[in-house]
C-alpha cells in the first residue's frame, strides 16, 4: 500500500541502524541507503525532542544540495531523556554501566524525531515512550554490556535485547519508538505526501 503511494520518490534512508533499516523493510519500502558523517552535538540550551528534532534535521541539512526533485529523504534521532539531561550513545564500558545503573528502578523517555525532506520541503515531528526498568543488579548489567555491546544504542540498551526482556517492567507508547523509530507516525506522514 505505501509502497505503491511512495513509488514516484527515490526514498532515501540516512541511518546505518539496522533496526530503522529493517522497519523500512517491513514497510515493503524500496530504499537506499545513503551515509554522512555527522557530529551530533547541539546547543546547550535545548531539551527532550528539542535535542532529537535538531538532531534529525541537521542530519538532514548534510544533504541539502544534493537531492532532486524525485528524492524523499528520511533522518532520525533518538535520545533517552532521564532527571532532566538527555543519554546519548555510550563512548566506552564505563559510560555505558553508569548510564544503564541511572536508568535502574526508575523510568524514563525515550523521544525519537524523524525529518522528512523533499527537494523543497521538509517536516520533522517526534514520538515519546516512557519506559520503566526494575531494579537491575551490578551482574546483569555487565553482563549486557558485556555480551551486547549496546555502545551504538541511546542510553545504552535496546528493548528488542536481552536487558530489555529481563529488566523492562512496562512502557507507555509505541514499542518500536523505544527501538528508534515511530513506524506508526512515519507511516501515517507518509501516506499523506
Amino acid at each position: 500500500m505505501l509502497k505503491e503511494k511512495l513509488a514516484k520518490y527515490n526514498i532515501i534512508l540516512a541511518s546505518g541502524s539496522p533496526r530503522r533499516q529493517q522497519f523500512f523493510r517491513d514497510l515493503n519500502l524500496n530504499f537506499e541507503i545513503r551515509l554522512k558523517d555527522i557530529e551530533e552535538v547541539y546547543p546547550d540550551h535545548l531539551i527532550k525532542e528539542e535535542i532529537s528534532d535538531y538532531l534529525a534535521e541537521l542530519k538532514s541539512k548534510s544533504f541539502e544540495n544534493e537531492l532532486n526533485e524525485s528524492d524523499l529523504l528520511i533522518t532520525s534521532d533518538t535520545i533517552v531523556w532521564l532527571n532532566n539531561k538527555a543519554l546519548g550513545k555510550p563512548k566506552d564500558y564505563n559510560e555505558a554501566f553508569t548510564m544503564l545503573k541511572s536508568l535502574s528502578n526508575t523510568n524514563h523517555e525515550v523521544i525519537t524525531s524523524v525529518c522528512i525532506k523533499r527537494f523543497n520541503t521538509s517536516k520533522t515531528f517526534h514520538d515519546i515512550a516512557k519506559v520503566y526498568f526494575r531494579n537491575l543488579t551490578d551482574g546483569e548489567i555487565n553482563y549486557y554490556i558485556e555480551n551486547y555491546q549496546p555502545y551504538d544504542k541511546a542510553g545504552a540498551y535496546g528493548i528488542q535485547d536481552w536487558i530489555g526482556k529481563i529488566g523492562i517492567d512496562k512502557i507507555e507508547g509505541s514499542y518500536f519508538n523505544v527501538m528508534g523509530l515511530p513506524v506508526h507516525k512515519l507511516y501515517k506522514e507518509l501516506m499523506i505526501l
